[in-house]
């Protein structure tokens, strides 16, 4: 469902009063349970250790305890009272020495007793904040804080962990650095000062809902994925095989695909459940999962590309996927967790998509955007101002050479490809990194060639197929050109000041719409 309705008001910006949160010497200590909350595992393995043989002993219906285990008793309880002081004096140890600081426009975490690590990551290139809150941290009322930053490969900075209202409060203040609103108090740190006058707590900023994907929806994209459809095949065709040869061997084949698939349907599910979107004034925030949960914040502006996707399963009910570039998502050590943090809408429909590319391309620079989306979604030939594949080339794509093309408008360039599986890449000119043109020698025939646009690593890779070779060589001329004029406009790396000029005070935007269509 999507909302209507004026948008939050933006605080007003503090031109000249860029107060540092906290005074250098500002260091706070993370929760004094964290180090137990990371580390329960080590606690679980030292009791496994100790207590095997009894639980296999009591499995086997012998008794619990042997003979001859009151004399080594006290050596053992003995040994386990050393590992375990052992194990909780390094984590009390490991809580001491890590520290975190946000001062002089950066935030600084330090941690390590034999080997000291330092980290810190620049507020104003901050690309997104993350509150993570696995199952045992929930219980315990505890949150994780991860920082992307546009350089890193990895999470610059993560706070494990931290009261959530801190955790809450932390990232508003984090965020308001960010965007280039008002800077107020750091959690713990004391109150900063404006102007020689105390500032109140930093607080999350209001939100408004945009939309929420049901479960059931959710769940019927998972029966009806590519991975569902292989399944089948492979079971109809186990099914065969072995009736014609008579040799049931051919069903445990299934079993490694069967376990695989229910591994992978439990994850998405699992990470998708409960799935929300809302914006606020200091980006997009998105959260989702139903054992282990997680809210993201993407500020508009550090989003690097886009892509929307639909198989041919989907196309029926009308449903839709999206995910984005950010810088520092696509290099995540974690390949589940860096595709789950990637995904802006899992499933939805086209008022729904349509209401996430209001929150990311705030200035759309047409004045018909939701034709221009939708003809770049389900058009084909010249819908909405796209420029395809020229018609002698149809042989290189017979069933895609009338959808696969593209369209700029003044803000970003629209890619669309596909006949049965269909994308649409929306790439925004300023962040554009580098274009290639590319032609082998079969497209040399037709005389047809690839523009590749780079940018961020991620799920998203932006390729333009078989425009004719006019066409793209202007196409890359013209994009060199719009990307360089785009980023000569961004003079800040705080993107409210990058939206708002172009968006308004961000009041009164709504989703794209469609003529004719009813919102509400």
């Amino acid at each position: 469902m999507t909302a209507d309705g004026p948008l939050p008001a933006m605080p007003p910006a503090a031109a000249g009063r860029d107060t540092v949160a906290a005074s250098d010497d500002g260091w706070q200590r993370v929760h004094p349970a964290s180090p137990f909350v990371r580390g329960w595992f080590a606690l679980a393995a030292i009791a496994f250790f100790f207590g095997r043989d009894i639980f296999e002993r009591a499995l086997q219906g012998q008794p619990v305890f042997e003979e001859g285990l009151g004399r080594r008793a006290p050596w053992l309880l003995g040994g386990g009272a050393a590992v375990l002081v052992v194990a909780v004096l390094g984590f009390v140890l490991t809580w001491y020495f890590t520290k975190y600081q946000v001062s002089g426009g950066y935030v600084r975490v330090t941690s390590g007793l034999l080997f000291r690590q330092h980290r810190q990551a620049r507020l104003d290139r901050v690309q997104a904040i993350d509150i993570v809150q696995p199952l045992l941290a929930r219980i315990f009322g505890l949150a994780e804080l991860k920082f992307e930053v546009a350089d890193a490969g990895e999470s610059a900075v993560r706070l494990a962990y931290l009261r959530i209202d801190d955790a809450r409060q932390l990232r508003a203040t984090i965020l308001a650095r960010a965007s280039g609103a008002a800077i107020v108090a750091v959690p713990g740190a004391g109150a900063a000062s404006v102007d020689g006058q105390p500032a109140p707590p930093a607080s999350e900023a209001p939100e408004l809902a945009v939309l929420a994907v049901p479960p059931s929806r959710l769940l019927g994209s998972l029966l009806l994925s590519e991975q569902s459809f292989f399944v089948v095949v492979g079971g109809a065709a186990s099914v065969v095989l072995s009736a014609v040869t008579d040799n049931r061997a051919f069903y445990f084949y299934l079993v490694p695909a069967v376990l695989g698939l229910a591994a992978g349907y439990w994850n998405f599910f699992n990470r998708g459940y409960n799935f929300t979107a809302a914006v606020s004034p200091d980006g997009i925030r998105l959260r989702y999962g139903l054992l282990d949960t997680q809210a993201q914040t993407l500020p508009p502006g550090r989003i690097q590309a886009v892509k929307v996707a639909q198989s041919p399963l989907w196309r029926p009910f009308g449903w839709y996927r999206m995910q984005v570039n950010v810088a520092g998502y696509g290099q995540s050590g974690n390949a589940v967790e860096g595709n789950t943090r990637t995904v802006l809408l899992p499933v939805g429909k086209l008022p729904d998509v349509l209401a996430m590319l209001s929150l990311v391309l705030p200035d759309p620079g047409t004045d018909q955007p939701a034709a221009v989306f939708a003809a770049g979604l389900n058009g084909r030939d010249s819908d909405g101002g796209f420029i395809t594949t020229p018609r002698r080339a149809w042989l290189l794509a017979p069933f895609a050479w009338r959808r696969n093309g593209f369209a700029a408008t003044d803000t970003a360039l629209l890619i669309r490809s596909g006949r049965w599986w269909r994308e649409l890449v929306l790439v925004p000119h300023q962040r554009t990194q580098s274009l290639a043109l590319q032609q082998g020698p079969v497209a040399r025939r037709f005389r047809v060639a690839d523009l590749v646009l780079h940018t961020t690593a991620g799920p998203v890779a932006p390729r333009l197929a078989q425009a004719g070779l006019d066409e793209a060589r202007q196409l890359f001329n013209d994009q060199s050109a719009r990307a360089r004029l785009a980023r000569k406009r961004q003079t800040t790396e705080q993107w409210l000041q990058q939206v708002a000029p172009a968006a308004g005070p961000m009041t009164t935007r709504t989703p794209y719409r469609q003529e004719g269509q009813q919102h509400g």
